[in-house]
């Protein structure tokens, strides 16, 4: 056979198979045709775009005293998307403690309120566990100011005495950021509220 021959047959050959296999394939019926990978699958939350939290501050930071006394403060406080509108609904807690000489005390708080704007953030909640007499179930605030290296910070205490001092603060007042972080820990985030006005 003439080499032109064998090509031309050949390539029939090759239709020829193709379309026989096209046409099982057409008298399949869809579900014998499924394979995992085809089938369509659920829509699950991972799909759907992520939404972004209403507020937020986050960190640990140590206060910067010439005296040498060993003050902490760490937050993990949130505003989910869906609370955007109230403030009042922030939730997660934040810890305090200033020792001096071995003396001092130490508090956790949970959140009931955050507000931040840029860099700022102030939050407040009422203290659930402390050494310090009395100032369980008292409100504090604190304000957070997101510097980088050099963050600064305040607390409502500055002004109304110590925590168990303090009568009836109410939600989210705190004082300027006046206190300085100690060189090396200052790693407080914020995240700023964003409301529709």
């Amino acid at each position: 056979m003439k080499r032109r021959t064998k090509i031309v047959v050949l390539g029939s050959a090759l239709l020829l198979t193709a379309g026989v296999a096209s046409a099982a394939t057409a008298s399949e019926t869809p579900r014998q045709r499924t394979t995992a990978s085809d089938a369509p699958r659920q829509a699950t939350a991972a799909d759907s775009p992520r939404q972004r939290e209403a507020a937020a501050l986050t960190g640990t930071a140590e206060l910067y005293r010439s005296a040498g006394d060993d003050i902490t403060f760490s937050f993990d406080a949130h505003l989910a998307a869906e609370d955007k509108a109230d403030p009042s609904k922030a939730t997660g807690t934040f810890e305090f403690s200033h020792y001096l000489n071995g003396e001092g005390a130490r508090a956790e708080v949970k959140v009931d309120c955050l507000l931040t704007g840029g860099k700022v953030a102030v939050v407040s909640g009422v203290v659930t566990d402390s050494d310090l007499p009395g100032a369980e179930g008292k409100r504090v605030g604190v304000t957070v100011h997101d510097l980088g290296r050099h963050d600064r910070l305040g607390y409502s205490w500055a002004s109304t005495g110590s925590p168990a001092e303090t009568k009836e603060l109410p939600k989210c007042v705190s004082s300027a950021p006046f206190e300085k972080v100690a060189k090396g820990t200052g790693d407080f985030t914020v995240l700023p509220w964003q409301p529709a006005l």
